[in-house]
């Protein structure tokens, strides 16, 4: 199963005098990557290049940032598809010292760095969520939200009708044994509507 990282963690090595600053952190789209490494620019107006691996789904990106092609974002991609993770992104601000290290320094150096910040970092299994939507009448409502409560979901949304609309989220794989629970206390009176996965 998938695993995405709990908070962010840094890494730091030296190769001939080149100094490679790594950092793997959750990140869940591209446009949030892309902001976080113009942020690093700002941070590090000094650094020869930035290179960075963004693994998210169909928004995954590997950037090598002027270094020779495929030497430092496809490596630094790999080292994350290898961990089976998902929604992570990896970043390498590097230092030139002087000395070129050649394509296979290069990619040992970049994968290394990233490598590094992997073994220190928290892992948190990810889960698909579902989304449950019902109708209930207002003297359900309270039954209903100590229900949403006490299975750990997240209640959404609560509109106030001729009945009560509640949308919660929930792990996919609890939610029909928390339709069926609330189904027998509902008496037959909970209507689902469009119960969505996420």
């Amino acid at each position: 199963m998938p695993q995405t990282l709990a908070a962010p963690v840094h890494s730091e090595i030296v190769i001939k005098k080149s100094r490679f600053i790594g950092c793997v952190q959750p990140m869940a789209d591209r446009a949030s990557a892309q902001a976080h490494v113009d942020a690093l620019w700002k941070q590090h107006p000094g650094a020869a290049h930035i290179c960075w691996a963004l693994l998210a789904g169909g928004q995954s990106a590997a950037v090598d940032d002027g270094e020779p092609g495929g030497t430092a974002g496809r490596p630094m991609l790999d080292v994350l598809r290898h961990q089976d993770l998902e929604g992570v992104l990896a970043t390498v601000v590097r230092y030139f010292g002087g000395v070129k290290l050649g394509a296979g320094g290069l990619v040992r150096a970049y994968t290394d760095c990233v490598a590094q910040a992997l073994i220190a970092a928290p892992k948190v299994q990810l889960q698909r969520m579902a989304t449950l939507q019902c109708l209930v009448p207002y003297a359900l409502e309270g039954l209903l939200r100590r229900e949403i409560e006490a299975a750990g979901a997240a209640l959404v949304d609560v509109q106030h009708g001729s009945l009560v609309t509640l949308q919660m989220r929930l792990p996919e794989a609890q939610a029909a044994a928390f339709m069926q629970r609330i189904n027998d206390q509902g008496q037959g009176r909970v209507g689902w509507t469009d119960a969505a996965t996420l």
